[in-house]
């Protein structure tokens, strides 16, 4: 496609996009919270203990299509979620937030406005709840639809066509929500075999001013750390005048990101990053540890019965005990019992040790990933199934309970891999395993032994709240999907 084709295109797919998707947004969300309030009071009436002795909210049609929404729509505003385009879980986080502060400012509205005697308070609860659910689903619904129908889509330029640019047309792309449509790439020698296959490209680093002109783009990231200081900032300084959005990749891929804060000194002409160790704060330690407690208090009683019934099939399918109770590295360096349903037979080691001599293609895998992946000749009929769907990871809901671990966190490693994990170590013991991690939804038992490292050293430095949140939910998907389970 030539550049001056991609320009009528994009003149017209930019201006429509500009005014029409922050007014669709806008509009999409007031709807949401309009039906987020019609599905509250109806809770609050008719449904089950939400309706036991009730106290019939009354909400004035002035609160409920104008006040309310607006308290809304005015903290979404301040999040800047209808002007800059964002990936989908970081837009998701600014919702989040955006509901806690408008609850807090609604319930303060009703207050003042002397109704709030007349609305019951568990009828505010559920608006909270149902206004989150339902800004997320209605604004990933209207998305999808713009999105898969191919339009409203932010045409973006690329400079860079490497491993690094790869990366970033990943993360996005549709899916995630960020809503790019890559025009086209400029890079003197792409290195990448699969953009050019699928993405023209329009030229090199020299050409950048002259296709920016043609193409009319008005976003483009530079996805070439390997440019160096002083050619990156040559290509920014030309670049910079020409777009109304301009984003590149420092050289700093895989240090910490979640934590980070820009400090300025202008007089120096200089910025500076500054990380913060969230997991160092006592604070966020007792917050994660209450976490863990509300949340796995609640999992472990509806598990029960379930906990039950899979402990009788597993002793009618092979001879040994219910739970395979192993040793694993906790917290400080410290030795705990970590509690697993038994998938295994008995003399399972004899039986690795006999199956990897005749299988020298087994005994390779079993050195980079720490696993067999397919025909593990230990696992028994009934372990294959829990262990395809992680079952057998359960128990250790337990552990969570008593303290041992936590529901999402780095791997609980073997006490044998402690030599192989190296400087890892000392980063990963200062902090409880987790059922689950970043490793787990990355996928699972197809990430080679050394890369689980680095992913879960990259999780502490960049923990929230928000990301386990995040990692538990992606669980729940990944365990349904199947991946990486053997």
């Amino acid at each position: 496609m030539k550049s001056n084709d991609i320009s009528t295109n994009i003149t017209k797919m930019d201006h429509i996009a500009s005014y029409l998707i922050p007014f669709l947004l806008l509009a999409m969300d007031y709807l949401a919270i309009l039906a987020a309030q019609k599905v509250s009071i109806f809770l609050r009436q008719h449904v089950g203990i939400f309706s036991e002795y009730a106290v019939m909210p009354n909400v004035p049609p002035l609160y409920f299509y104008f006040l309310i929404p607006t308290v809304f729509l005015v903290f979404l505003h301040s999040k800047e979620i209808y002007v800059n385009r964002a990936p989908f879980w970081e837009v998701i986080e600014k919702v989040f937030h955006a509901v806690i502060c408008s609850i807090m400012v609604c319930i303060t509205v009703l207050y003042f406005g002397h109704i709030a005697g007349g609305v019951s308070r568990i009828y505010v609860a559920i608006l909270g709840i149902m206004s989150f659910i339902f800004l997320c689903t209605f604004r990933y619904i209207l998305k999808k639809i713009l999105f898969k129908a191919n339009i409203l889509l932010e045409p973006v330029l690329i400079i860079g066509a490497g491993k690094t640019a790869e990366l970033v047309l990943r993360e996005i792309g549709n899916d995630t929500g960020f809503g790019a449509k890559v025009v086209g790439f400029l890079d003197d020698a792409p290195v990448s075999a699969i953009l050019p296959a699928k993405y023209p490209v329009l030229g090199g680093f020299a050409d950048a001013e002259k296709i920016i002109k043609q193409t009319k783009v008005k976003t483009v990231i530079i996805a070439a750390p390997g440019l160096g200081k002083n050619k990156l900032l040559d290509m920014i300084n030309r670049v910079q005048p020409l777009v109304k959005n301009l984003s590149f990749v420092p050289d700093l891929i895989g240090t910490p990101i979640g934590n980070v804060e820009i400090q300025r000194f202008y007089n120096a002409r200089l910025m500076m990053l500054k990380m913060k160790n969230n997991m160092s704060r006592q604070y966020n330690r007792y917050l994660k540890r209450l976490f863990d407690i509300v949340v796995g208090g609640m999992i472990f009683l509806v598990l029960i019965p379930f906990l039950v019934i899979i402990g009788f099939f597993i002793k009618i399918d092979s001879q040994g005990k219910i739970f395979y109770n192993a040793k694993r590295i906790g917290k400080n360096n410290k030795e705990f019992i970590c509690y697993k349903f038994r998938t295994m037979f008995n003399d399972s080691d004899k039986i690795l040790t006999k199956y990897m001599e005749t299988h020298p293609q087994a005994a390779k895998e079993w050195k980079v990933y720490k696993k067999i992946k397919y025909n593990d000749p230990r696992i028994t009929k009934i372990g294959r199934s829990l262990r395809k769907f992680s079952i057998d990871e359960l128990p250790q809901i337990i552990n969570v309970i008593k303290g041992d671990m936590s529901l999402v966190g780095p791997r609980p490693y073997l006490p044998r891999e402690r030599k192989e994990m190296g400087n890892y170590l000392d980063t990963i013991v200062k902090n409880m395993p987790g059922i689950t991690g970043l490793w787990q939804v990355s996928g699972r038992n197809e990430i080679a032994f050394a890369d689980r490292l680095k992913m879960d050293v990259w999780y502490i430095q960049n923990w929230s709240i928000w990301i386990d949140m995040v990692l538990l939910y992606k669980t729940i998907i990944m365990v349904l999907l199947r991946k990486g389970a053997y």
